[in-house]
């Protein structure tokens, strides 16, 4: 499967300059300080939230993140429809700022 890279596009514009971008999942994911912030699928877009935020991205409208049975928790999937104009930016700034309150990886 591929990502959208249209949304991808969108996705970078509004990342930090420090972003790093790894292909995972069939998609491609946005990497602050070594930490998935959110990754672009075909249709979709995958927002790392913590088990903090969880609940109130989906009150916005984001579905679980599901992966075989398992249920991700603090991840979720937000839809197209869910993405358009300026509404990509708050998810995209609730992955970033997720990612930036967690510890760095170091680089592999």
């Amino acid at each position: 499967m591929a990502y959208d890279a249209e949304l991808a596009e969108r996705v970078r514009a509004l990342m930090p300059t420090d972003v790093t971008e790894v292909k995972m999942f069939g998609g491609l994911a946005f990497m602050v300080n070594g930490n998935m912030a959110c990754a672009v699928g075909a249709d979709d877009l995958l927002v790392r939230t913590g088990k903090s935020a969880y609940e109130a991205a989906i009150a916005a409208g984001a579905e679980p993140m599901v992966m075989g049975a398992r249920t991700m928790s603090g991840y979720v999937n937000v839809a197209a429809d869910l993405l358009r104009g300026d509404a990509l930016a708050d998810w995209v700034t609730r992955g970033v700022e997720t990612a930036e309150s967690l510890p760095p990886k170091p680089p592999k």
